[in-house]
């Protein structure tokens, strides 16, 4: 996929139980946020997975919302995603949100 120049990649992180596999693959959970600057849309996401399948669905639960929709966001996770990561999801999108504020502050 391409992307034009008005977006960004941002990587939030989190850290996950010590039982999760993502820990003991990566040591802790990453969410990737492709971002378009003009309108604050996330237009593409993947997330530290072991399963290709947890990436995929994950992509759904974000991509077409903004970096704003943290409540929105937050619902779909909690009524959607039953995995062991599911806190991390969050904190990792609040972790991406905090770097964009930042970015997006200073242009």
């Amino acid at each position: 996929m391409d992307y034009n120049t008005d977006t960004i990649y941002i990587v939030g992180d989190a850290q996950t139980s010590v039982n999760n596999p993502i820990t003991q693959q990566f040591s802790a959970f990453f969410i990737g946020l492709v971002i378009d600057t003009t309108n604050d849309k996330i237009v593409d996401a993947g997330c530290s997975s072991t399963i290709p399948l947890t990436s995929a669905f994950v992509r759904t639960l974000f991509v077409g919302k903004t970096m704003h929709d943290l409540d929105s966001i937050s619902e779909q996770v909690r009524s959607r995603y039953h995995g062991s990561s599911q806190k991390a999801i969050i904190v990792a999108y609040k972790d991406a949100q905090k770097k964009y504020r930042s970015i997006v502050n200073h242009n």
